[in-house]
């Protein structure tokens, strides 16, 4: 029932924009935070980005600035808008989801926080 559903990847070249969807079906947004996660190839998985059941955001160091996170709480969708994208931004992004007032207790930390939802994943390559 609970289903988060990832979309928008793709390829582009450095300095180019693309916009991330998540779908999430079987839950509402009022209790929950969602969360954006990227993982390269040889390399850890990486919190990139988080928006809370309070509309509160969090960003990386490394995306500050440049990606926005936003939620459309009819649409039951959340979104990643990435903006100058860089090489560095290759990735499978991920979207996931957790019970927002335990998201809270990380603060911080949030992306330290093993999430009970995930999506597929969706690819996003940077390269000229």
């Amino acid at each position: 029932e609970v289903q988060l559903v990832e979309s928008g990847g793709g390829r582009v070249q450095p300095g180019g924009s693309l916009r991330l969807s998540c779908a999430a079906s079987g839950f509402s947004f009022d209790d929950y935070a969602i969360g954006w996660f990227r993982q390269a190839p040889g390399k850890e998985r990486e919190g990139v980005s988080l928006i809370t059941n309070d509309d509160d955001t969090y960003y990386a160091q490394s995306v500050e600035g440049r990606f926005t996170i936003s939620i459309d709480n009819a649409k039951n969708t959340v979104y990643l808008q990435m903006n100058n994208l860089k090489l560095e931004d290759t990735a499978v992004y991920y979207c996931a989801a957790n019970e927002g007032d335990i998201v809270k207790a990380y603060g911080n930390t949030w992306d330290h926080l093993g999430y009970d939802y995930w999506g597929q994943g969706t690819q996003v390559t940077v390269s000229s």
